[in-house]
């Protein structure tokens, strides 16, 4: 009896008191194995390093050297613009991987079994936005925080340094790290919310490049305003200064997206089918 006891007590370890599925420890472990086993997790957070700090280099690069000495909140603005200038780019990885993160599951069938050992499937894609969220957050800070050592030499032979115990520094790329988990959240909705790759590649993208572009093209004053409002721009305003928001107004804006897009993909995923 001993014996046959012994699977029940280790499967006992990854399901709930209950017995109806999964624990959330043994989800968010799930979770995390599917987005490391991706080949895509992998390219994806490799390339948004490499763009953060080439193209931190070649500005930094081309910095024309200071012959006055600035004002030190003028200086700390050019190094975090410089160190985070990568993003504009990095964000588009990172809506395209935010996603295959969940649309790869559905093209493969690979949901159905997601949704076997968890009947309930909200912590499915609660589990799913966490572990993602925190790999991009360590990913993108990590981008930052590199291409701020690599160049901060450069800067420094053109009289631009910034203080590295310079609180303000750090919370500023806090807040950038923190604007790229927010993009690939939202595509994560979209994703989950059209169950389509090419679909939410083309949504995600559409948000972030096609209609900030088209509100721009239109003469009107209300134009301008909605285009303040949307990701791409009021998320910026968590690390630039002098936009349109306070850095906290723009967290509120950006996770009214994040809302919007996982509240949205949470009842879709409730309601239809695998």
């Amino acid at each position: 009896m001993s014996t046959l006891a012994q699977p029940d007590v280790a499967r006992a370890t990854h399901l709930d008191v209950a017995g109806r599925g999964l624990s959330a420890a043994g989800i968010l472990r799930s979770e995390w194995i599917k987005l490391r086993s991706l080949r895509s997790t992998w390219w994806s957070f490799g390339i948004i390093v490499v763009i953060q700090v080439g193209i931190a280099v070649v500005f930094a690069l081309t910095t024309t050297p200071m012959e006055a000495q600035l004002p030190q909140d003028a200086v700390t603005d050019t190094v975090i613009s410089i160190a985070t200038l990568g993003l504009l780019f990095s964000q588009l990885v990172i809506a395209v991987l935010g996603v295959l993160v969940i649309s790869g599951e559905y093209s493969t069938g690979q949901i159905r079994s997601s949704f076997m050992a968890v009947p309930s499937r909200l912590p499915v894609l609660a589990a799913k936005a966490l572990v993602f969220a925190v790999a991009t957050f360590v990913v993108a800070l990590a981008g930052i925080v590199l291409s701020y050592l690599v160049t901060m030499p450069i800067l420094a032979s053109a009289g631009v340094e910034a203080a590295p115990g310079d609180p303000n520094l750090w919370v500023r790329f806090v807040a950038a790290a923190g604007y790229l988990v927010f993009i690939g959240l939202i595509s994560l909705g979209i994703g989950a919310a059209l169950r389509s790759t090419a679909g939410g590649i083309a949504a995600s993208l559409g948000l972030l490049l096609v209609v900030p572009t088209i509100f721009q093209l239109i003469p009107a004053e209300w134009a301008g305003v909605v285009a303040g409002w949307l990701p791409g721009t009021a998320g910026q305003n968590l690390f630039y200064l002098g936009g349109t928001f306070e850095p906290w107004q723009a967290l509120l804006v950006m996770l009214g997206w994040v809302g919007v897009a996982l509240t949205s993909a949470a009842i879709l995923m409730k309601r239809r089918d695998a």
